[in-house]
């Protein structure tokens, strides 16, 4: 885990020796800064300064020495924090970035492993969480054992035998905090995995605003938030009365320690051993810093015990491996947009017990419209994805322009095949940036043409801004009929050799569905086309139309063919068509009825 955390301080190296350096010089001068004041008590005492000088001369060379070492010390105390800084915000910055870039590597199964709101707290609070405790360990971890050291040997110059009654306190101090980070760390692994349930409640009540006041559900949200808040306060607050107990524990040590020391230093001084008021006065100071030192490693061991479960949580997005990636030697180039699935089948996950998909065999010469239509849950989707690799199959071999799409790399695979999801999605910025997705090198008058064949440029038009109208977040400014519009536009744009719209007319009326249809057959003939529809009118002119049902292909074939012989797809057609009435054997295109002789009336 260090090991994978540690890659990500690059840049900021020097940064992070050098705060515990400059940290160990003001340690070094704030531990001499009480010796050289009891230096001076026992110059005064005696009239002699330290070079044997007497009178105010040698008490003005302490007074000097003392200056020069306190702002040697502000300056390396101030001169620590700037680099602290530094150091602790750019790891952070790298390992927030390390993370996204990671997972914009991730395929859809490792995104399916890690949920988005998971993702996001590790992006923000885990990091914050790893960013304290980083700052912590580059100066107040080095900083305190230093000070607990260095205050412990000086202790014993200006004390002598009574700087025992420190060491003495150390050993029960350090076996209690060590007892309270054991309570809180599962405590605290525990709270993480809540956030994430937190941040999900969150952010499906955003993401489904709509649906929730159309449902009128606000009263269930707040309370299914309320109780992912309430759980996640419970456990923070028996860390904190864990925690509670580390100040008046370490006040009790303090104050006990210090009154033994008092006692035991007036006595010492009455029998005349040679201890001075000067010496137990900085004998005092020096064990207020070993106690304060405690006090600093027990809430660097409370953050450290936090963050730990933060830097698990962050290394596992970090070591994760993309099951999708590029081959050595990958094909960049896509011959054409031929398509063959060769005895595919394919599951989500390794420990599924069925079959997403099973002995599919299909072949698509390039440039073909293909429609698919099938019911819900038929796998239409899942089988699309397996063109771009969005997904690998699990048995058999998926095939474009000839060539096993595992060979190709991935890039170059994904730009020739544009994709327009079934949950289509716009981002925040102008229309032009979005339909800029497509070929950020598109000229202006491009996009226009793009829109017009996607029937996008009329509705477009009429916004005061026109193309430079701002898309909020999602796309929730525009209807979901725009939505679609703009993200063929955007997929035109590309200009791929395999166009696959996923159900994206599903929110535009037949008419203007018919129009998208006939411009994309226009405007990209030697593109291979593939329609996933609900309407059969979407894939009617279609050059083949793939029947889907329970993860197989029912049947393959035109129109005509399957209206007549495929229930299916007869039974969808009159459902849609003819308002769930049967329809004769005359009524279908291309279709005679032997027995009434073109005169029957039955299906």
């Amino acid at each position: 885990m260090l090991k994978t955390l540690a890659k990500c301080i690059r840049e900021y190296k020097l940064a992070s020796i050098l705060s515990p350096v400059i940290v160990s010089l003001e340690v070094i001068l704030e531990c001499f800064i009480p010796f050289v004041i009891t230096e001076l008590g026992n110059s005064i005492s005696e009239g002699v300064g330290m070079w044997g000088t007497g009178g105010a001369l040698g008490i003005g060379q302490y007074a000097l020495i003392l200056v020069a070492m306190a702002i040697a010390s502000l300056a390396c105390g101030a001169l620590a924090g700037v680099f602290c800084a530094k150091a602790s915000t750019g790891f952070a910055k790298n390992l927030r970035k390390d993370l996204y870039y990671k997972v914009q590597d991730f395929s859809f199964e490792n995104i399916d492993k890690f949920s988005t709101p998971s993702l996001v707290t590790r992006m923000t609070t885990d990091v914050t969480n790893v960013q304290l405790s980083y700052m912590m360990i580059v100066r107040t971890a080095i900083r305190s054992p230093l000070m607990m050291v260095f205050s412990v040997i000086m202790g014993f110059v200006v004390g002598g035998n009574l700087a025992w009654i420190f060491i003495a306190a150390i050993p029960p101090l350090t076996l209690i905090l060590l007892l309270m980070v054991r309570k809180v760390t599962p405590l605290f692994r525990r709270v993480f995995k809540k956030y994430d349930r937190l941040n999900e409640s969150i952010q499906e009540n955003v993401k489904g605003i709509r649906v929730v006041k159309s449902y009128v559900r606000e009263d269930y949200e707040k309370q299914k938030f309320d109780r992912a808040a309430t759980e996640v306060q419970m456990d923070f607050t028996k860390a904190e009365r864990i925690i509670a107990w580390n100040q008046p524990v370490m006040q009790l040590f303090f104050y006990g320690v210090l009154s033994t020391t008092l006692f035991l230093g007036a006595w010492l001084i009455f029998e005349n051993t040679g201890l001075t008021v000067w010496s137990v006065s900085q004998l005092i100071v020096y064990g207020m810093q070993i106690l304060m030192s405690l006090m600093m490693f027990s809430m660097i061991f409370v953050m450290i015990t936090m963050s730990i479960e933060s830097a698990r949580r962050i290394c596992e997005i970090l070591n994760e491996e993309s099951t999708l990636t590029s081959p050595q030697n990958a094909i960049h180039e896509v011959a054409d947009g031929s398509i063959d699935f060769n005895g595919v089948k394919f599951k989500y996950s390794a420990n599924a017990e069925k079959f997403v998909l099973e002995d599919i065999d299909l072949h698509i010469r390039s440039g073909e419209t293909i429609g698919i239509i099938g019911g819900t849950g038929s796998s239409k989707t899942s089988l699309v994805n397996l063109i771009s690799r969005l997904y690998d199959a699990t048995e058999g071999s998926v095939m474009v322009g000839g060539k096993n799409v595992k060979e190709y790399d991935l890039t170059s695979l994904r730009n020739q095949v544009a994709v327009v999801l079934q949950k289509n999605e716009l981002f925040s910025g102008t229309i032009k940036e979005n339909l800029r997705w497509g070929n950020p090198d598109a000229t202006d008058e491009e996009l226009i043409e793009a829109c017009k064949l996607a029937q996008a440029d009329e509705f477009i038009q009429g916004f005061p801004e026109k193309y430079d109208t701002y898309i909020e977040q999602g796309g929730t400014n525009v209807s979901g009929g725009q939505k679609q519009r703009l993200c063929i536009a955007r997929a035109l744009l590309k200009k791929p050799k395999i166009l696959i719209l996923d159900d994206s007319t599903s929110a535009v009326d037949t008419h203007t569905d018919a129009l998208i249809r006939k411009a994309m057959r226009e405007y990209i003939p030697t593109t291979t086309k593939i329609i996933i529809a609900q309407r059969t009118s979407s894939v009617e002119d279609a050059d083949r139309i793939v029947i889907m049902d329970s993860g197989r292909i029912n049947a393959v074939g035109s129109h005509a063919e399957l209206l007549g012989s495929n229930p299916i797809y007869t039974e969808v057609y009159t459902t849609q068509n003819k308002g769930g009435k049967e329809i004769s054997a005359n009524e279908i295109p291309g279709i005679k009825c032997e027995e009434c002789k073109g005169g029957g009336h039955h299906a």
